[in-house]
């Protein structure tokens, strides 16, 4: 039996990760900040990280943080799995990161090359943007009465479901490097995505699209984080929309 260490398994990916692998028979454990036998925070690492790493065959790497740190969470993870001996580090990415100059993106990139560079067996997955994700900025977009969205830009969701089946199969694998892209089944206007969400939620908002300067605005506006020649996913917006508890909010 397998044993695997899902960093971030209470998250939104990380939790179905392990839900997954259990289900296959794998021995799971979960880090957290919060979440004991291994609680433990990546970005100081220490005893409780190695403890963490200790005999696992397999470490699938889902934490992050917008507020910084993934690098040196990276960095201190790979160092224990490294101690630890561990055969296969699984990372999930996003597509695009080397395409568009976005913050966030530059900091997921460098920690792929973390990845690529810790001597261990490693797999890396890059997906397009989950559907709760663009639930979370319409949500905050729909406060105002006239919602402003980046004009001429397109997204192409996934349902996270599926991305944590693909995670769980690569974890049970052999290190793959980097497999293909991930990507949801439709590329869509923001501005249909966030006139679905509108009618899916039942409010009247006005839909307004505003030309965006700056590299990021212009590498999101030529496409670089999606992936239509990967659209292999099969839940759309609509349907994880409809299938949301409390779907009116």
């Amino acid at each position: 039996m397998t044993t695997i260490l899902v960093t971030g398994g209470t998250g939104t990916l990380g939790r179905l990760v392990a839900e997954r692998l259990r289900a296959d028979g794998h021995e799971v454990r979960v880090l957290s900040r919060h979440a004991q036998p291994y609680a433990v925070d990546l970005r100081e690492g220490g005893a409780a990280l190695d403890a963490a790493v200790e005999c696992v065959d397999t470490v699938v790497h889902c934490a992050t943080t917008p507020t910084g740190g993934d690098e040196k969470a990276a960095a201190n993870l790979i160092a224990a799995a490294r101690r630890a001996g561990v055969g296969h580090l699984v990372y999930i990415s996003i597509v695009g990161i080397d395409q568009v100059p976005f913050p966030y993106y530059r900091i997921k990139l460098a920690v792929e090359k973390q990845v690529e560079e810790s001597g261990l067996g490693w797999t890396v997955l890059r997906a397009t943007q989950f559907h709760d994700l663009l639930v979370r900025v319409f949500r905050a977009m729909a406060k105002s009465p006239v919602m402003l969205l980046p004009a001429g830009v397109s997204d192409q969701p996934v349902e996270v479901a599926e991305v944590a089946d693909r995670l769980a199969e690569l974890a049970a694998g052999s290190p793959a490097g980097r497999v293909a892209d991930l990507g949801g089944p439709q590329v869509r206007s923001f501005e249909s995505l966030a006139r679905a969400y509108v009618k899916a939620t039942g409010r009247r908002r006005a839909v307004v699209n505003v030309p965006l300067a700056g590299k990021a605005y212009r590498g999101f506006r030529a496409g670089g984080h999606l992936a239509p020649e990967q659209a292999v996913g099969k839940g759309t917006f609509e349907e994880y929309l409809a299938a949301r508890p409390g779907s009116k909010g």
